[in-house]
Protein backbone atom coordinates (compact mmCIF):
# COMPACT_ATOMS: atom_id res chain seq x y z
CA UNK A 1 0.00 0.00 0.00
CA UNK A 2 3.09 2.39 0.76
CA UNK A 3 3.46 5.42 2.97
CA UNK A 4 0.50 7.71 1.19
CA UNK A 5 -2.17 5.53 0.80
CA UNK A 6 -1.61 4.60 4.95
CA UNK A 7 -1.68 7.94 5.58
CA UNK A 8 -5.40 8.17 3.35
CA UNK A 9 -6.93 5.45 5.28
CA UNK A 10 -5.38 6.46 8.75
CA UNK A 11 -6.28 10.00 8.47
CA UNK A 12 -9.31 9.20 6.86
CA UNK A 13 -10.55 7.20 9.74
CA UNK A 14 -9.51 9.93 12.05
CA UNK A 15 -11.51 12.59 10.87
CA UNK A 16 -14.37 9.99 10.15
CA UNK A 17 -14.32 9.02 14.35
CA UNK A 18 -13.28 12.54 15.28
CA UNK A 19 -15.33 15.18 13.57
CA UNK A 20 -17.93 12.43 13.89
CA UNK A 21 -18.39 12.47 17.64
CA UNK A 22 -18.36 16.09 17.45
CA UNK A 23 -21.80 16.18 14.78
CA UNK A 24 -22.86 13.24 17.26
CA UNK A 25 -22.85 15.94 20.03
CA UNK A 26 -23.36 19.07 18.41
CA UNK A 27 -25.96 18.31 15.93
CA UNK A 28 -29.95 18.69 16.38
CA UNK A 29 -32.31 15.19 16.79
CA UNK A 30 -28.68 13.34 17.19
CA UNK A 31 -28.96 10.80 19.71
CA UNK A 32 -25.57 12.32 20.94
CA UNK A 33 -26.61 15.62 21.22
CA UNK A 34 -25.59 17.61 24.01
CA UNK A 35 -23.60 14.61 25.72
CA UNK A 36 -20.92 17.13 26.08
CA UNK A 37 -17.34 18.02 26.04
CA UNK A 38 -15.49 14.65 27.71
CA UNK A 39 -17.59 12.41 24.90
CA UNK A 40 -15.82 14.36 21.97
CA UNK A 41 -12.38 14.79 23.49
CA UNK A 42 -12.65 10.84 24.52
CA UNK A 43 -14.16 9.97 20.93
CA UNK A 44 -11.07 12.39 19.62
CA UNK A 45 -8.92 9.97 21.52
CA UNK A 46 -10.28 6.68 20.18
CA UNK A 47 -10.23 8.03 16.83
CA UNK A 48 -6.20 8.56 16.77
CA UNK A 49 -6.13 5.33 17.95
CA UNK A 50 -8.28 3.40 15.45
CA UNK A 51 -6.49 5.64 12.86
CA UNK A 52 -3.21 4.83 13.55
CA UNK A 53 -3.93 0.98 13.79
CA UNK A 54 -5.47 1.58 10.77
CA UNK A 55 -2.00 2.51 9.17
CA UNK A 56 -0.73 -0.97 9.61
CA UNK A 57 2.99 -1.34 9.32
CA UNK A 58 2.88 0.69 5.98
CA UNK A 59 4.05 4.03 7.65
CA UNK A 60 4.96 5.78 10.63
CA UNK A 61 1.22 6.65 11.36
CA UNK A 62 1.57 10.38 11.36
CA UNK A 63 -2.16 11.44 10.69
CA UNK A 64 -0.94 15.07 11.41
CA UNK A 65 1.27 17.28 9.33
CA UNK A 66 2.84 18.62 12.89
CA UNK A 67 3.91 14.72 13.60
CA UNK A 68 5.69 14.58 10.20
CA UNK A 69 7.57 17.61 10.58
CA UNK A 70 8.64 16.34 13.80
CA UNK A 71 9.76 13.05 12.73
CA UNK A 72 11.84 14.35 9.76
CA UNK A 73 13.03 16.91 12.02
CA UNK A 74 14.38 13.89 14.13
CA UNK A 75 15.88 11.74 10.95
CA UNK A 76 15.50 8.28 9.64
CA UNK A 77 18.71 7.29 11.80
CA UNK A 78 16.92 8.01 15.02
CA UNK A 79 13.64 6.38 14.65
CA UNK A 80 12.01 9.06 12.14
CA UNK A 81 11.43 9.43 8.63
CA UNK A 82 13.12 10.76 5.28
CA UNK A 83 12.86 14.64 4.67
CA UNK A 84 12.45 12.52 0.72
CA UNK A 85 8.97 10.70 2.20
CA UNK A 86 7.41 14.40 3.69
CA UNK A 87 5.42 15.06 1.00
CA UNK A 88 3.83 11.48 0.75
CA UNK A 89 2.56 11.31 4.23
CA UNK A 90 1.63 15.09 4.20
CA UNK A 91 -0.24 14.72 1.06
CA UNK A 92 -2.19 11.79 2.30
CA UNK A 93 -2.69 13.01 5.61
CA UNK A 94 -4.54 16.04 3.52
CA UNK A 95 -6.88 13.20 1.48
CA UNK A 96 -7.05 11.55 4.18
CA UNK A 97 -8.95 14.34 5.77
CA UNK A 98 -11.04 15.10 2.57
CA UNK A 99 -12.44 11.57 2.82
CA UNK A 100 -13.21 11.58 6.11
CA UNK A 101 -14.90 14.79 6.17
CA UNK A 102 -17.04 14.01 3.50
CA UNK A 103 -17.93 10.58 5.12
CA UNK A 104 -19.11 12.65 8.38
CA UNK A 105 -21.32 14.89 5.91
CA UNK A 106 -22.77 11.70 4.67
CA UNK A 107 -23.14 10.14 7.02
CA UNK A 108 -25.15 13.32 9.52
CA UNK A 109 -26.83 14.19 6.04
CA UNK A 110 -30.42 14.69 7.76
CA UNK A 111 -29.15 16.38 10.74
CA UNK A 112 -27.40 19.43 9.18
CA UNK A 113 -31.03 21.07 8.16
CA UNK A 114 -32.33 21.10 11.33
CA UNK A 115 -29.41 23.05 12.87
CA UNK A 116 -29.84 26.46 12.80
CA UNK A 117 -26.79 26.82 14.26
CA UNK A 118 -24.22 27.63 11.55
CA UNK A 119 -21.07 28.11 14.03
CA UNK A 120 -22.28 23.88 15.43
CA UNK A 121 -21.67 23.03 11.74
CA UNK A 122 -18.51 24.41 11.24
CA UNK A 123 -17.46 22.84 14.69
CA UNK A 124 -18.50 19.40 12.96
CA UNK A 125 -15.52 19.90 10.62
CA UNK A 126 -12.74 22.41 11.99
CA UNK A 127 -12.04 24.37 15.09
CA UNK A 128 -12.67 27.37 16.56
CA UNK A 129 -11.59 29.87 19.25
CA UNK A 130 -14.07 30.14 22.53
CA UNK A 131 -12.41 33.68 22.53
CA UNK A 132 -10.61 34.82 19.92
CA UNK A 133 -7.59 36.35 20.19
CA UNK A 134 -5.16 35.48 17.61
CA UNK A 135 -1.99 35.59 20.25
CA UNK A 136 -3.26 33.44 22.76
CA UNK A 137 -5.31 31.32 20.65
CA UNK A 138 -1.95 30.66 18.84
CA UNK A 139 -0.23 30.33 22.09
CA UNK A 140 -2.80 27.34 23.28
CA UNK A 141 -2.38 25.51 19.65
CA UNK A 142 1.49 25.69 20.08
CA UNK A 143 1.13 24.42 23.72
CA UNK A 144 -0.94 21.90 22.68
CA UNK A 145 1.21 20.41 19.97
CA UNK A 146 4.27 20.47 21.73
CA UNK A 147 2.83 18.09 24.85
CA UNK A 148 2.00 15.79 21.64
CA UNK A 149 5.01 15.68 20.06
CA UNK A 150 6.48 15.08 23.08
CA UNK A 151 4.72 12.60 24.51
CA UNK A 152 4.87 10.88 21.16
CA UNK A 153 8.56 10.50 20.82
CA UNK A 154 9.16 9.80 25.02
CA UNK A 155 6.26 6.63 24.65
CA UNK A 156 8.17 5.26 21.27
CA UNK A 157 11.94 6.46 21.89
CA UNK A 158 12.68 6.64 25.36
CA UNK A 159 10.04 4.06 27.05
CA UNK A 160 10.32 1.94 23.71
CA UNK A 161 6.91 1.03 23.72
CA UNK A 162 5.38 -1.68 21.53
CA UNK A 163 3.31 0.16 18.79
CA UNK A 164 0.08 -1.77 19.33
CA UNK A 165 0.16 -0.83 23.18
CA UNK A 166 1.73 2.89 21.65
CA UNK A 167 -1.27 3.33 19.95
CA UNK A 168 -3.89 3.22 22.69
CA UNK A 169 -1.52 5.49 25.06
CA UNK A 170 -1.15 8.09 22.23
CA UNK A 171 -5.40 8.11 21.86
CA UNK A 172 -5.40 8.48 25.89
CA UNK A 173 -2.59 11.19 25.28
CA UNK A 174 -5.07 12.96 22.74
CA UNK A 175 -7.77 12.72 25.64
CA UNK A 176 -5.35 14.22 28.01
CA UNK A 177 -4.58 17.15 25.47
CA UNK A 178 -8.22 17.71 25.16
CA UNK A 179 -9.46 17.62 28.84
CA UNK A 180 -6.38 19.94 29.55
CA UNK A 181 -6.26 22.32 26.84
CA UNK A 182 -8.89 21.97 24.51
CA UNK A 183 -10.87 24.59 26.22
CA UNK A 184 -9.72 27.57 24.50
CA UNK A 185 -9.39 26.79 20.89
CA UNK A 186 -10.76 23.08 20.37
CA UNK A 187 -7.05 21.41 20.10
CA UNK A 188 -6.31 20.97 16.37
CA UNK A 189 -3.18 20.53 16.93
CA UNK A 190 -3.12 19.44 13.35
CA UNK A 191 -3.24 21.06 10.44
CA UNK A 192 -4.64 18.76 8.29
CA UNK A 193 -7.53 17.61 10.79
CA UNK A 194 -8.49 21.12 10.71
CA UNK A 195 -8.02 22.78 7.25
CA UNK A 196 -8.88 20.09 5.34
CA UNK A 197 -12.46 19.59 6.65
CA UNK A 198 -12.49 23.41 6.79
CA UNK A 199 -11.90 23.02 2.99
CA UNK A 200 -14.15 20.71 2.76
CA UNK A 201 -16.99 22.23 5.05
CA UNK A 202 -16.78 25.39 2.16
CA UNK A 203 -16.95 22.90 -0.75
CA UNK A 204 -19.88 20.96 0.32
CA UNK A 205 -23.71 21.70 -0.12
CA UNK A 206 -24.06 21.65 3.89
CA UNK A 207 -27.86 22.92 4.44
CA UNK A 208 -27.84 25.94 6.38
CA UNK A 209 -23.95 26.43 6.48
CA UNK A 210 -22.09 30.29 6.94
CA UNK A 211 -18.67 30.93 7.01
CA UNK A 212 -16.02 28.78 7.01
CA UNK A 213 -14.20 30.91 9.08
CA UNK A 214 -11.05 31.84 7.11
CA UNK A 215 -9.68 34.41 8.96
CA UNK A 216 -9.07 31.77 11.81
CA UNK A 217 -7.82 28.90 9.67
CA UNK A 218 -4.00 30.25 10.02
CA UNK A 219 -4.03 29.53 13.22
CA UNK A 220 -4.52 25.90 13.49
CA UNK A 221 -1.97 25.25 10.89
CA UNK A 222 1.26 27.41 11.33
CA UNK A 223 0.82 27.19 15.53
CA UNK A 224 1.16 23.47 15.65
CA UNK A 225 4.11 23.27 12.69
CA UNK A 226 5.68 25.62 14.70
CA UNK A 227 4.86 23.81 18.39
CA UNK A 228 5.93 20.78 16.61
CA UNK A 229 9.80 21.95 15.47
CA UNK A 230 10.49 23.38 18.97
CA UNK A 231 9.46 20.25 20.45
CA UNK A 232 11.37 18.15 17.88
CA UNK A 233 14.40 20.50 18.24
CA UNK A 234 14.27 20.51 22.19
CA UNK A 235 13.69 16.06 22.19
CA UNK A 236 17.13 15.94 20.31
CA UNK A 237 18.82 18.77 22.33
CA UNK A 238 17.98 16.39 25.21
CA UNK A 239 18.15 13.05 23.97
CA UNK A 240 21.15 13.64 21.50
CA UNK A 241 21.61 10.12 21.29
CA UNK A 242 18.11 8.39 20.98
Amino acid sequence: MGIFGAEVIGTGMLILFGNGVVACVLLNSSKGENSGWIVITFGWGMAVMVGVFACGSYSHASLNPAVTLADAILGAKHGGIKWSQFPAYVGGEFVGAFIGATLVWLAYYLHWAPTEDAGAKLACFSTGPAIRNPVFNFVTEFVGTFVLILGIFTIFHLNMIQPGLGALIVGLLIFAIGLSLGGPTGYAINPARDLGPRIMHAILPIAGKGSSDWSYAWIPVVAPLCGAAAAAGFFVALYPHQ
